[in-house]
């Protein structure tokens, strides 16, 4: 009698939970994505839809989401740091292009493998270069860099432990700071970087130095607080990336986008 009663119970409890779990499939047909707004070719505001963003990274996302059955919105979630705590209190899903770090780890799940690999560098002005051949020339020098951004975890804990870096809001304040000479470099993606420049009329003034202080993989990754993190999605998104950047398709949306943003960036011109 007792086992009888236990199994209306159950069975009870889960016909009230069939409605709700079929609420929370609905609803994870459709996620929302963001990531850094200044980061073209990977990722930018779409001048047609400002609350979007357009890129190689949103390109491939939609097309990861199209072969699942899942759609994907890349929206603008305001500066880079905000749009990493919209992410990483779940109010957004996914993060579309992530450095992995330990400390990311403990916020969000990391799709691997990484769909890109986007190097960083050391940006000077082009009449104030210093010697530089490694991290440790970058001592004894102020640089700049942006609130919440990493460069790969060797790096970070290399840069907290020796460096002086000022983090800014956005990469157009950082570069400014170094046109006006209150810091002495910048550390900032190199396409991304470019990208600005050309867009500010900056590229006379601006020099990258060699070599890169790191060339770190670009994740998806979904937020611990996002109710459609479950290890079914999981496992369908990392099958689908490991199928597709065995491929050529993350390097030609690279080159497709890089053409479509100067293309964008042409027209704009008076």
């Amino acid at each position: 009698m007792i086992e009888r009663c236990r199994c209306r119970s159950l069975l009870s409890l889960l016909l009230m939970l069939l409605p709700s779990l079929a609420l929370a499939d609905e609803t994870c047909r459709q996620l929302t994505a963001t990531g850094n707004p200044e980061y073209p070719p990977y990722l930018w505001r779409d001048p047609q839809n400002p609350q979007q963003l357009i890129g190689a990274n949103a390109d491939l996302l939609k097309q990861v989401g199209a072969a699942l059955g899942v759609e994907v919105t890349v929206v603008y979630a305001g500066p880079w740091s905000r749009a990493q705590e919209e992410v990483r209190t779940g109010r957004i899903d996914l993060m579309a292009g992530y450095f992995m770090t330990q400390e990311r780890q403990q916020q969000m799940d990391f799709v691997s493998p990484p769909f890109l690999h986007t190097p960083s560098v050391v940006w000077v002005r082009e009449d104030a270069p210093f010697a530089y051949h490694g991290w440790a020339d970058l001592k004894g020098h102020t640089g700049g860099t942006l609130v919440s951004n990493s460069h790969g975890q060797q790096f970070d804990d290399f840069a907290r432990a020796n460096l002086r870096l000022e983090a800014v809001p956005s990469a157009k304040q950082a570069f400014e700071k170094l046109l006006l000479k209150r810091n002495d470099y910048v550390i900032y993606e190199q396409y991304p970087g470019m990208a600005l420049a050309r867009t500010q009329g900056w590229e006379p003034q601006l020099k990258v130095l060699d070599p890169p202080v790191s060339s770190e993989g670009l994740y998806l990754a979904l937020s611990h607080g996002s109710p459609c993190n479950q290890p079914a999605l999981r496992e369908q998104l990392a099958n689908k990336m490991k199928e597709l950047v065995a491929g050529p398709l993350p390097e030609q949306l690279v080159k497709n986008n890089l053409e479509r943003w100067k293309q964008q960036h042409a027209s704009a011109q008076p």
